[in-house]
Order: C-alpha cells, then sequence, then structure tokens
C-alpha cells in the first residue's frame, strides 16, 4: 500500500514521537536541553494534530514530534504522510506509544491521493511498518476497504457506470472464490425486479442486479445491500446544476457494501454471505419512469411515484425483498439516500436505522470504538403517513419536507419481514473540503463500524 515502507527500514529511518500536553514535559526532559527550547521557541504544546520538526546537529531532521489525543486514536497520524517532507519515518520508544493498527490506519488514510486521472501532487512520506504482519491482519484490510471505497466514489461515471460496477464485483468475486452473477436489462422483468428495471430504464446503459455470495452455508447468512445509483439526474423531477454535481458519488452505498464485502471475504469471517448491488442510471429520456406512475415491486407492493429523484429507495426495495427471500441472520444497507440525513447530522455522521435496539447499541459501540462514528435515527412509524397514496399502497415521497431521512428509511422497512434484524445506514459518501486524512472527495463512513460490528457479532 502506499505510505509504507518495510519495517527494516526503521532502523535508518527519522523518529516519529507521539506525544500529549500532558506527557510532553517528561518526553522533553528525556530528549534534552535543545529540545526543550526548540519546543519552547516553536510553541510547541503537544495539542493533538501539531507537530514539531526537531532539527539534528548535522542540520538533518533528527526527530518529529506530533501531539495525539490518546493511543488509539486512528486519526492521530493523518496529517503527516503528505505533510511531512519526503522520506522514511518510525513510531519511536520515547513518548507515548501509538498503537500500531491506529498508526497503520490514519497513516494509510492520509496517503491516499486519487490518481487516475492525474500525477499525484507529491509523494507521501512513508511509515516503516510491517502491514502484513498478522497482527495488523485486520487494520490493514480495513484500511484497503477505505481506500476502495474512496475510489469507487471519485471515479466519473463515465468509468463507473452500472457495467464498470458490475465489472469489480466480478473481479472481486474471482479473487475469494465466491460466485458472482447478473440480471441486466429486460431480464429484470422476467426476473420480478420491476423497481430496478422502472428507474434504469431510460439510460444506455442497463440497469442490472449484481449478486456476490461466499461462505459456507453453515454459517449465519448475513446479507448486505448497497445502492448503486451510479448517476443520478434526479430524472424528470430533475436536480439543479450544484445538487447534481456531484451525482458520481450516488453509488457511495454501493461502494460500501462492496468493501464491507471485500474486507469480509479477505479475513475469513465464519458468514454465509450475499453481496446485493442494484446499480443503475437515473437518466432523462422519452421511456423515464414518471411523477404520479404507479409501479410493481417484487414484494407485491404498488408504489406511486410522487418523486423521481426519490429513486434510490425504489431500487433498494426490490433488492432488500430478494435478500429477505433468504431468510438471514441480518441485513445490513448501505445508500446515499437522502439530504435530509445532512441536514439532520451533518456530512460526517451517517444516519443509522434498525428495527433492533440491540443492533443499534452495537453497532453504535463499535463505531466508538474505532472512532467512526455514527448516529441512530428513530424509525418513528406514525410518519409512514407522509407516504399516502390515493392510487397504490403508498408513494414513493410526498408533499411534506418532514422528517425526510424517516420517512425513506420507513419505505425500506416495509420491504423488509417483519421480525428480521435489519440496519439501514444513510451515508454521505463525500467529504466537501479537505482535512487532515480526509481530502475533498470520496469516503468511507461508518466502515470500519459496519466490520467491528460484524465481527463481535459472528467472531465471538
Amino acid at each position: 500500500m502506499n505510505g509504507f515502507a518495510p519495517a527494516a527500514e526503521a532502523a535508518h529511518a527519522c523518529p516519529l514521537i507521539a506525544t500529549t500536553a500532558e506527557t510532553l514535559p517528561a518526553l522533553l526532559a528525556e530528549l534534552g536541553d535543545s529540545a526543550l527550547r526548540w519546543a519552547q521557541a516553536q510553541g510547541f504544546t503537544g495539542a493533538a494534530g501539531a507537530t514539531l520538526l526537531l532539527p539534528a546537529e548535522n542540520g538533518a531532521f533528527g526527530a518529529v514530534l506530533v501531539g495525539v489525543s490518546q493511543r488509539s486514536d486512528p486519526w492521530a497520524l493523518a496529517g503527516l504522510p503528505l505533510s511531512l517532507p519526503e522520506g522514511v519515518y518510525a513510531l519511536d520508544a520515547r513518548g507515548l506509544q501509538l498503537e500500531r493498527a491506529a498508526a497503520l490506519t490514519g497513516w494509510g488514510l492520509g496517503s491516499y491521493q486519487f490518481n487516475r486521472y492525474r500525477k499525484p501532487v507529491r509523494p507521501a512520506a512513508r511509515l516503516a511498518l510491517d502491514i502484513g504482519d498478522p497482527t495488523l491482519a485486520e487494520a490493514a484490510a480495513l484500511l484497503r476497504a477505505s481506500l476502495l471505497t474512496r475510489d469507487l466514489v471519485n471515479t466519473p461515471t463515465e468509468h463507473m457506470g452500472p457495467e464498470q460496477l458490475e465489472n469489480t464485483v466480478r473481479t472481486l468475486a474471482q479473487a475469494q472464490g465466491a460466485r458472482f452473477s447478473s440480471i441486466a436489462g429486460d431480464a429484470l422483468i422476467s426476473d420480478n425486479f420491476p423497481a430496478i428495471h422502472a428507474v434504469g430504464r431510460a439510460s444506455h446503459r442497463e440497469p442490472r442486479l449484481i449478486e456476490l455470495n461466499w461462505g459456507d452455508p453453515s454459517h449465519p447468512r448475513l446479507a448486505i445491500v448497497g445502492k448503486g445509483v451510479c448517476f443520478d439526474t434526479g430524472g424528470l423531477d430533475m436536480k439543479p446544476a450544484d445538487g447534481m454535481r456531484h451525482m458520481k458519488k450516488d453509488m457511495g452505498g454501493a461502494a460500501h457494501a462492496i468493501a464491507l464485502a471485500q474486507a469480509i471475504m479477505s479475513l475469513q469471517l465464519p458468514v454465509h454471505l450475499q453481496l446485493l448491488i442494484p446499480a443503475v442510471e437515473n437518466a432523462i429520456a422519452a421511456n423515464a419512469y414518471r411523477p404520479g406512475e404507479v409501479i410493481r415491486t417484487r414484494a407485491g407492493f404498488s408504489v406511486e411515484i410522487d418523486n423521481t429523484d426519490a429513486e434510490g429507495r425504489i431500487v433498494l426495495c426490490d433488492a432488500l425483498t430478494y435478500a429477505a427471500e433468504g431468510k438471514p441472520d441480518l441485513i445490513m444497507d448501505f445508500a446515499t439516500l437522502t439530504g435530509a440525513a445532512r441536514i439532520a447530522l451533518g456530512p460526517d455522521l451517517p444516519a443509522l436505522f434498525t428495527n433492533r435496539d440491540d443492533l443499534a447499541s452495537d453497532y453504535l459501540a463499535a463505531g466508538e470504538a474505532q472512532s467512526d462514528p455514527l448516529w441512530r435515527m428513530p424509525l418513528w412509524r406514525p410518519y409512514f403517513s407522509y407516504l399516502k397514496s390515493g392510487i397504490a399502497d403508498f408513494a414513493n415521497a410526498g408533499p411534506s419536507r418532514m422528517a425526510g431521512c424517516i420517512t425513506a428509511a420507513l419505505y425500506l422497512d416495509r420491504f423488509v419481514d417483519a421480525g428480521r434484524p435489519w440496519t439501514h445506514v444513510d451515508v454521505y459518501s463525500w467529504n466537501d473540503s479537505d482535512r487532515p486524512g480526509r481530502p475533498a472527495g470520496g469516503e468511507a463512513q461508518g466502515l470500519r463500524a459496519a466490520y467491528t460490528f460484524l465481527e463481535q457479532r459472528y467472531r465471538r
């Protein structure tokens, strides 16, 4: 992975010494008067995120001090790979001892650059660390999953349409010995996935349902569903230009689901995995689905289209119905579903919905443990009245702007059989601006939390 050097290079690397404001005085006393005077002259207090380059007598860098909040903070080193001078650095025994898994995560996320269409801005500084160490296997797999999510979301629709998403899952299946299948175009109608077809039929790129199955059938069945709307014009209820600008990211749910499946398989989690990606482009043409139409769904419900821009829940409902038919132990879905979730929680907190309190508690605890937070939102079922239809079983949206992310989740809830454990994450999948370790563009949010939640559930 980019940003790392073999552990053997640590002997000749620049020392990287972590500290907190509280441990800094003792550290400076250990490092000597010269380091103390230099830190005082530079105003270095050991605050989290602050760095100080200590000069050596020969004019080279003698060491780097970095302020951190705690040993397990995965963001502690995230700002360093693209801000420190090029070269090799190594964790030093002096100062606060960072957890190696956290160091790997932060350094790897901070080294990321999306370079498919241009040269790197600069080479990342490298951390001497044995990323092949079995004790770091989980952290390395989750880092790879996070970087995959970023790459998939950052890739423009021209090169990441439904067919390219299919190829991504096919390649993953081949690498992991999984079974792969895809239903595309009019075959969706004959195979009873009419809602997926309705949303994607106007595009020159065929809509499809992509499926991967892996694992021992004797293990608990786990279904993961990801919204794969590869571009969203809003359909005939067209988005304005600023709302459409970043709609390549509307397959962010699929990116999270694919990356989570990759981590599950590479770490051999004892589950019988089913990955489902309904992949479409919500385009405009003479045959586009229209406001006011009534569409069929795999579950047998009739749905009136109130707004063609509420398409994510339409493609997800057929996939969720299909997932539930396998009677899995758990269904998880991920989707860039509503702007309302961002209004409620902002860009950094994915909204978690679930029909089980114990799932919510475990999921949120996993997020806290991974410094990868989510926030639970309620499935307040009285709000389903906002989806009332006069001619169909219900509508995909309604005239009220109240509780938009909740009504979207309630729509999905109708397609998960009662009592079936289910989680839904409404995730932004995007950084609006550059921050240390979080470059502007595609982002994995709640992904490490999701895997940790599953690890604790299935590998106790």
